[in-house]
């Protein structure tokens, strides 16, 4: 009789506590799992369906006592239409094109994601980063990822997309652009690419991470309409759903 191993079991970790990054006073604590070996492509789309995120080789969702703000959202893509400011933006950047390219680092890159974390989040974690470290993070992937280069004549790198290919989309890990353009507002201007770069391989979404409703940096993803949010493991519509009301109840001390 022949044996057959059985599948490896998924093992799930819970973090440390640390200061939340999106409001101030709060305390995030994320459940995270490895994603590696055969199965990690697989287990990445179902992970994503049920509101994880990608960072390197791990997959992770918040778990935050006493606060549910950080909601998963995810674009539909053959129902949303570019509303009047999205239409302007598209024709004030007509000059600038896109580019997928592999999820490899290189100079030019790093010199740009450098200038945009000291611009946009000097006092972040990621502003110390130096070239190992951004190149990890492209390149460390489990799954298909890409870099979609934004360009502007004659060959001026000005913005970036880390994305990752899932069976049922495309998912925003990271994008950065350049600091001087953000009149131009080049991380809408890479939505907007995705969803349209999503409907031509007939995907039907974009996952666009974490709306946080209190959060200047993070609230503006609901600017794209329509869109779905995970409300108690479903996707629902956002125009029909109140996001969950953020019950904050502060950690005891000593």
């Amino acid at each position: 009789m022949l044996h057959r191993a059985g599948r490896r079991p998924q093992f799930f970790y819970t973090t440390a506590p640390l200061p939340c990054p999106y409001l101030a006073g709060r305390t995030e604590r994320k459940v995270v799992t490895e994603l590696s070996g055969p199965e990690g492509e697989a287990l990445h789309d179902r992970l994503s369906r049920a509101g994880f995120r990608r960072s390197h080789n791990i997959a992770y969702a918040p778990v935050c006592p006493g606060c549910q703000s950080c909601i998963p959202i995810r674009i539909v893509v053959a129902d949303f239409q570019p509303g009047r400011t999205h239409r302007r933006l598209l024709k004030a950047n007509a000059g600038v094109t896109a580019q997928e390219v592999p999820a490899r680092a290189t100079a030019e890159q790093f010199a740009l994601f450098q200038r945009y974390q000291r611009a946009r989040h000097r006092d972040g974690d990621m502003a110390a980063m130096g070239f190992y470290d951004y190149r990890a993070m492209v390149e460390d992937t489990p799954i298909t990822t890409m870099l979609i280069e934004f360009r502007e004549a004659p060959d001026r790198l000005v913005g970036a997309c880390l994305t990752d290919w899932l069976k049922d989309g495309l998912s925003a890990v990271y994008s950065f652009f350049e600091p001087d353009y953000a009149s131009r507002s080049l991380g809408t201007l890479s939505i907007l690419h995705l969803v349209e770069r999503a409907r031509q391989l007939g995907l039907p979404y974009v996952y666009l991470g974490y709306w946080v409703p209190q959060s200047a940096k993070m609230a503006y993803k609901a600017a794209f309409r329509p869109s779905e949010i995970l409300v108690n493991g479903a996707w629902v519509p956002l125009r029909d759903a109140a996001p969950p009301v953020a019950s904050f109840v502060p950690e005891s001390v000593g």
